[in-house]
């Protein structure tokens, strides 16, 4: 299920400057994953962006879950 999800997910340098973007449309996925962040429910942002798809906004996350095995991030100390 994972790897059809990310397949939704595309990379193109002539969109976006090479971000990663929902099916080479100009809504990035960062800009997904802020709004869910910021308490935006997948119903709220479908609802705001309506040529998305729920399978869409799974794929950011699918994305961002993926991307971290590739990354060391540090956090400060507690």
């Amino acid at each position: 299920m994972e790897n059809n999800l990310l397949k939704r997910i595309t990379i193109n340098p002539e969109i976006c400057h090479g971000k990663p973007t929902i099916r080479n449309t100009r809504h990035l996925v960062e800009g997904i994953l802020e709004y869910l962040a910021g308490g935006d429910s997948t119903d709220d942002i479908l609802n705001e962006f309506t040529e998305l798809e729920k399978e869409d906004i799974l794929a950011c996350l699918a994305f961002a879950a993926k991307s971290i095995h590739f990354k060391d991030i540090e956090f400060p100390a507690a």
